[in-house]
């Protein structure tokens, strides 16, 4: 009891010593000290009060008890003078200090769900359980719309194996099922945090950066993940960012255009079509694949502009290889969810048609599955509603991935399904996958749409498709990706073996 009570007042008079109201009565002790005792006094506080606040206050920062409201944004500035002062405070002890950035997950469908001013209430409910699992000296600040940073005071125990620990019961505080407006809303977070010591420089700016590319690569791997910073980080962020600014000149100059995928008729042989596939063919670092550089797009809010860019490029080449005498029935082209978002998609898909005389037959809008399956957003009903009335064929990409409903392929009226490579592989042998696909044709025949195997890569899966009735295929089988002028030159093959007349065998000698 003795002991708690001297903590007890220990810490009263360290929240008075380190609390604002110091500053009103400090004057006024030294002023009193002076008409009591004289000079003598005067100079025995001078030099008391500074080893009183050291030894009361422990160090503590200042800034630590300053009031602010964690759930405000714009706070970084004074995490990162806390952060500082902790440093500060660590090079004179034995003691350890740490950042943390504590990033909600799919902040943005909370908001979508249940709306800013609820979204509000759950952020001050996750504020004050965040508080609860730290250390009154843990300083909690807002720094972005779902993201918060928290500075660590320093401790003899900050090490790798305790941030772990503190990331967790954080997390655990945090996925506590909430209620707001009677609404049980349950919240995940990405954790990332960097250890005083291994901050890239021993400042406060420093170190919070480096807490932001661990939850950065936390939510990478996410949701409700935990990382700890390494310099690997700062070296992927570093040609992230570089890939960033370069891809926007990218797009402009040229360097990102459609290569071609031919689709064939397992009835005919013939070409049926062509799926543009983006790719980026970098001066310097050639080929860069699409799961590199798509990211970046998507960053840079950039998908509407490459989706222009694609447009453009495949109908365009649609007219050069009539013009080779290549008439290629139609062009695929995917379709993000920001471009289908654009009320003024149709109109725009109109004016790009017309602009090279073509048909709307010609072209084949290329939607994901999930987008089908998932979308309650108006606009992207209306825009595939009013492109498959433009005339345009409506393709649905990787079926069998999205769960959507026999009644969103009538909704959105489309014509064909391309049955995911997932399906297809291995179709030949398997008779599970067989089962499955011939599942799946069944229900296309019933429902009159065509259908395409997507991923064909073995003589064996081309002839079990044809077998089973899949109407067409692409895939590396077939033939990878192209860039236009291989493709002409593909399809001048390709039509060769269809009208060479067969080989029965060798004439007697």
């Amino acid at each position: 009891m003795a002991g708690s009570s001297t903590a007890l007042s220990r810490r009263s008079l360290r929240a008075i010593i380190n609390g604002p109201q110091a500053l009103a009565f400090l004057p006024a002790i030294t002023l009193g000290g002076y008409w009591l005792g004289g000079e003598s006094t005067l100079l025995i506080l001078a030099l008391m009060l500074p080893a009183l606040i050291a030894v009361v206050g422990n160090g503590s920062n200042p800034l630590a008890h300053s009031s602010n409201d964690a759930t405000e944004l714009g706070q970084r500035e004074f995490v990162e003078k806390t952060l500082d002062n902790y440093l500060e405070s660590c090079r004179k002890t034995d003691k350890y200090t740490a950042a943390l950035m504590v990033e909600l997950d799919d902040y943005n469908g909370l908001i979508s769900r249940l709306g800013h001013k609820a979204c509000d209430e759950v952020l001050r409910q996750i504020v004050a359980r965040m508080r609860t699992a730290l250390r009154d000296l843990d300083v909690v600040c807002r720094i972005n719309g779902t993201a918060f940073a928290i500075a660590m005071a320093p401790d003899k125990r900050a090490d790798l194996e305790a941030m772990i620990q503190i990331s967790a019961r954080l997390q655990s505080v945090v996925s506590e099922p909430l209620s707001v407006d009677a609404t049980t809303v349950i919240v995940s977070c990405s954790i990332g945090f960097c250890l005083g010591a291994r901050a890239p420089s021993n400042t406060g700016e420093a170190l919070l950066e480096a807490a932001e590319l661990a939850v950065m690569d936390a939510r990478h791997n996410g949701p409700n993940a935990i990382r700890s910073y390494t310099p690997e980080m700062r070296r992927r962020a570093k040609a992230q960012h570089d890939l960033l600014e370069e891809v926007t000149v990218a797009l402009e100059n040229g360097q990102i255009l459609p290569w071609f995928q031919p689709q064939v008729s397992t009835d005919t042989g013939e070409v049926t079509g062509f799926e543009a596939l983006a790719r980026w063919n970098h001066p310097e670092r050639g080929l860069i694949p699409p799961c590199d550089f798509l990211p970046a797009i998507e960053e840079a809010g950039l998908f509407e502009r490459l989706g222009e860019v694609i447009l453009f490029q495949s109908l365009a080449s649609l007219v050069k290889w009539q013009e080779k005498g290549f008439v290629v029935p139609k062009i695929g082209v995917n379709f993000s969810g920001a471009e289908l978002k654009n009320p003024k998609l149709v109109e725009k898909i109109r004016w790009e048609l017309d602009r090279f005389d073509l048909s709307p037959d010609r072209l084949a809008v290329e939607v994901l599955e999930t987008v089908v399956a998932g979308t309650g957003d108006d606009i992207i009903t209306r825009n595939i509603a009013g492109l498959a009335s433009l005339g345009c064929a409506i393709d649905l990409d990787d079926f069998g991935t999205g769960h959507a409903s026999i009644a969103n392929i009538r909704r959105f009226s489309v014509g064909r399904i391309k049955i995911d490579r997932s399906f297809i592989m291995k179709v030949d042998t398997d008779p599970e996958q067989q089962r499955m696909v011939t599942a799946i044709l069944t229900m296309a025949e019933q429902l009159n749409l065509e259908t395409l195997g997507e991923g064909v890569e073995t003589v064996g899966e081309h002839a079990m498709l044809a077998q089973l009735g899949c109407g067409h295929i692409q895939g590396f089988g077939l033939a990878r990706p192209m860039p236009f002028e291989d493709a002409a030159e593909w399809m001048q093959k390709h039509r060769s073996k269809l009208t060479a007349p067969p080989r029965i065998g060798r004439k007697a000698g």
